[in-house]
């Protein structure tokens, strides 16, 4: 499509891996705790079916259904596995804050970490060929090491051979650095290809929209402050001000968050980054309808997985699986 943002699309068009599906599905896919879409949009780019989505944000089930024309369904502890469609493929980005570093990293005595454990009633309910699970990178760590190791042994409970490894969007493309566990399980006992990644980034410059709002900027007390405590090397540039009150500068973004001030990350020092950029960030092309308000928006965008490294991985999920489709024939 051509759109006032035409170098952006062509972008996101490069940074698809691959450009056209390379599996011998359609593959079948539920999205738990879908958010607004990220894992729906890269298997779809992959040429497989979305046929189940579940997520309890009710704004973000607004903009999934307006995007994808299917309604995902609420709270995922009232819903039972036989309210699941039969799928291949499970994807399952369950609550990251009890494992931040920004947060308390409670783990699963946080009740939004023992959400995981609901995605477990849906998989042993259900036993996808392929599992996959999206969560910060303090997961891999989380109470020593405890945290991972109990879904790793919860999974292979169930039959799975299971995975993980820590991923950064930087390395697919996107110039932001959101770094992430995955955790790959199939019912196929070989072992997991990981993407290896090596995309070259994309420029800052090819994110940031050529005229935003006057409404994004922030105050001049703020802006000189910013400047008298830093001063950039390179420009366009975000400036990433930490939890101390340290400031840096990058030609690339910080990893969105959720629940942050909107002045964590200040473009040039200068303003907030747009709900457009931010979705564009994570990998979001510039069809993707804005249906909720900027704060929503960023919200969203701050939960969501990148498009490009997840894609990367579900795409090597289907090679296990076509391998494995082959071996039975």
């Amino acid at each position: 499509m051509t759109t006032l943002y035409g170098s952006f699309d062509s972008m996101v068009d490069s940074l698809l891996v691959p450009p056209v599906p390379d599996h011998d599905g359609p593959y079948r896919c539920a999205d738990l705790f879908c958010g607004i879409g990220g894992f729906h949009l890269a298997a779809g780019n992959l040429g497989m079916e979305v046929v189940f989505a579940c997520d309890i944000d009710g704004e973000a089930r607004r903009a999934y259904k307006a995007n994808f024309s299917l309604h995902p369904k609420g709270d995922i502890t009232t819903i039972l596995g036989g309210d699941v469609p039969d799928h291949d493929l499970l994807f399952a980005g369950f609550p990251c804050q009890p494992f931040s570093i920004i947060g308390r990293q409670e783990g699963f005595a946080d009740p939004r970490g023992s959400l995981f454990f609901e995605a477990l009633r849906i998989i042993s309910a259900k036993l996808p060929q392929g599992v996959v699970l999206e969560n910060v990178k303090q997961l891999a760590t989380a109470d020593g090491g405890k945290v991972l190791n109990r879904i790793v042994e919860e999974l292979g409970e169930l039959g799975y051979k299971v995975d993980s490894k820590v991923l950064n969007a930087l390395d697919f493309g996107l110039p932001q650095k959101r770094e992430r566990t995955i955790i790959v399980g199939t019912q196929h006992q070989s072992e997991f290809p990981w993407p290896k990644g090596g995309a070259t980034m994309q420029p800052l410059a090819d994110i940031l929209e050529p005229d935003p709002s006057q409404k994004h900027f922030v105050s001049q007390k703020i802006r000189d402050k910013r400047h008298e405590a830093h001063t950039a090397k390179v420009s366009p540039s975000i400036w990433h001000e930490n939890k101390a009150g340290n400031i840096s500068s990058h030609p690339w973004s910080c990893a969105l968050r959720a629940g942050a001030s909107h002045n964590y990350l200040l473009v040039d020092g200068e303003r907030r980054l747009t709900a457009r950029e931010c979705l564009r960030l994570q990998g979001f092309p510039d069809d993707w309808q804005i249906v909720c308000n900027d704060a929503q928006t960023r919200k969203q965008a701050g939960n969501a997985v990148p498009v490009p490294m997840v894609q990367a991985v579900i795409n090597s999920m289907a090679r296990v699986l076509d391998r494995a489709k082959t071996a039975r024939q």
